[in-house]
């Protein structure tokens, strides 16, 4: 109801201003643009039945004509006015779409003021007095020039990035047939026109442009062009694009990650969050970032399910977080906790620039739709970057150096790699759970920054207990450490992410190589674990000490554990016949 009394009001405060008299000033057309577009909307199909309003209407018809195809325009309309009322909106939907066309970019290749500008340099190259032929009230100004009335759309420029108003060639061949018809004369087609290879794929709309107005109200939407088309650049991976985003350092670059039940698809168990405002850093004076001190970030555990909810096929870690301490929430505060945490980093939302908030994940496909399903509000400007889109377009491109799989065989074109695996295969040791949320998050943007910044130091994760917090498994009593060592991880590629071709790199297929059996069967990763219960930490001896030849960690629960007795035994046996030899050191760099 209180909608349908605002948009009401609306329609007797402002539509009724503007039906009693043209619409001729400023404020009369600023009171309807800045309206809600469902009242605006509903507000163009009454006026559109008075004759003096429809010259005003017909450009905002032009461009809410996509927005009027919306069932919310009819729904509102049908209510405010009934049957009467919707019959008016199809049918200012039908004389709007009578003039709306959609044509193929392909072909649209000549920037429109560029033609102009050409030939009046082809003219002063040549010494042409064009001043003084018939056909010269063409060429006296930008202006004169577009009289002809130039079919146009708007797209952006593939290897620059910029938006245009271009038009056909064949186009310019009419207008010089036109002058040759009218006048007499001809002119020959020069060579110096703008030419661009349009970037969008999908049909564009067909404006036609007469005057100097339209001219500028289509030049007005340029930003919008532009802006549609970074979201795709960086969305598909594109590396100049998002090199250009890192290099402005005027970006924040959240990284988040979930951890979802098996078993119910609807339940989050984890949710994780890594963030680098460098905008802030830059100002500071500390730049580039540095991960450890620079890397706001967070891991939170759902309190209903800790220690509830186990995924079997993919073992979640919760209490494994290597990089804070992790916290409980209860899952009806988790939406609005992680809305807080996006707002306090997001720009105001706009059709014309980008947000300052750039949205990082290792596929972004699962992640998005997590955040639609809890109705996180996110900006319709927000910029979207997929790090395994990224990375193999830099492979792609050859900016990544020879790549072998596990067989040898040379890494195929367009593949993609596991967050381990691109981890790996950039020199960070993989001796940490990737199978909890706020490492994941970590990670991820750490892999990022290492594809931008190869130099960027890698840090070490957080000691609890005497133990690294990554060091924690993910059952309730402890476990000993595996008998399998981790895979070595390569050196570092060279600068901009490249590595010899001489030194291909492995990569990881399959079963991650931070997981491992041990003798009980189950898949684990590190030889301790917290639960909820024991969520505070407690005093424990240094680490060279043990517990009946147990690692140090917090005493047993029970004697029903998810390792029975035996499989401790012989892992403790294995680690004895190790000690003399190599060790794998549980610390990462």
């Amino acid at each position: 109801m209180g909608y349908e009394k605002n948009a009401i009001f609306f329609l007797t405060s402002q539509a009724f201003t503007i039906t009693k008299h043209k619409p001729t000033t400023n404020s009369d057309s600023s009171r309807l643009d800045a309206a809600p577009t469902p009242l605006r909307l509903c507000c163009l199909c009454r006026l559109a039945q008075q004759s003096h309003c429809r010259e005003y209407l017909r450009p905002l018809l032009y461009s809410s004509a996509v927005h009027l195809m919306h069932p919310q325009a009819g729904y509102v309309v049908s209510k405010l006015g009934g049957a009467a009322a919707l019959r008016e909106r199809h049918e200012v939907l039908g004389a709007v779409m009578s003039n709306f066309t959609l044509v193929d970019p392909a072909g649209w290749d000549c920037d429109l003021q560029s033609v102009y500008s050409a030939y009046m340099g082809y003219f002063q190259l040549h010494g042409i007095a064009w001043y003084e032929r018939s056909w010269s009230v063409f060429f006296e100004s930008f202006e004169e020039f577009l009289t002809f009335s130039w079919p146009t759309i708007t797209v952006t420029d593939t290897w620059t990035g910029r938006a245009h108003i271009v038009v056909r060639m064949s186009s310019v061949g009419a207008f010089l047939k036109m002058l040759k018809t009218r006048f007499g004369e001809t002119l020959p087609i020069v060579e110096n026109i703008l030419r661009i290879t349009p970037f969008e794929t999908s049909q564009r709309h067909l404006r036609t442009i007469s005057d100097y107005a339209t001219y500028k109200k289509v030049f007005s939407t340029l930003p919008a062009v532009v802006l549609a088309a970074q979201k795709v650049h960086v969305r598909n991976g594109e590396p100049k694009a998002i090199r250009e985003l890192w290099a402005s350092r005027d970006k924040t670059f959240l990284a988040l990650d979930f951890e979802w039940s098996e078993r119910n698809s609807a339940s989050c168990i984890e949710w994780g969050y890594a963030a680098v405002r460098c905008g802030h850093l830059d100002t500071a004076g500390a730049w580039p970032p540095d991960p450890e001190p620079n890397y706001r970030r967070g891991h939170y555990i759902v309190a209903e399910y800790v220690d509830k909810v186990h995924n079997k096929h993919k073992p979640s870690f919760p209490w494994a977080y290597a990089f804070g301490d992790s916290q409980l929430v209860p899952k009806a505060k988790l939406p609005q906790m992680i809305q807080a945490i996006v707002s306090s980093l997001i720009s105001p939302d706009s059709e014309t620039i980008p947000n300052t908030l750039v949205l990082v994940s290792h596929g972004t496909t699962g992640d998005l739709r997590r955040l639609e399903e809890m109705k996180i509000k996110l900006p319709h400007n927000l910029l979207v970057l997929d790090t395994m889109a990224f990375e193999r377009q830099l492979y792609s491109t050859g900016q990544r150096g020879a790549m072998q799989e596990p067989s040898g065989k040379p890494r195929e074109q367009g593949s993609n790699l596991a967050l381990t695996g691109m981890l790996q295969s950039l020199g960070v040791d993989t001796q940490r759970v990737l199978h909890n949320a706020g490492n994941a998050a970590f990670m991820c943007l750490l892999g990022l920054q290492l594809l931008l910044d190869p130099d960027t130091k890698v840090p070490t994760p957080r000691i609890h207990n005497g133990l690294p917090a990554m060091m924690r498994g993910p059952s309730r009593s402890p476990s000993m450490p595996p008998a399998i060592a981790f895979m070595p991880s390569p050196q570092l590629f060279p600068p901009m992410g490249m590595m010899s071709t001489g030194s291909p790199v492995m990569f990881p297929s399959g079963v991650s190589s931070d997981a491992f059996g041990d003798p009980s069967g189950r898949m684990s990763y590190f030889p301790t674990h917290r639960s909820g219960s024991d969520h505070r930490l407690t005093p424990t001896p240094p680490i060279g000490g043990s517990y009946n030849g147990r690692m140090p960690g917090r005493p047993r629960v029970s004697s029903t554990n998810d390792v029975n007795e035996m499989g401790e035994s012989l892992a403790a046996m294995n680690l004895k016949s190790k000690s003399m030899g190599a060790r794998v050191s549980p610390q990462s760099r």
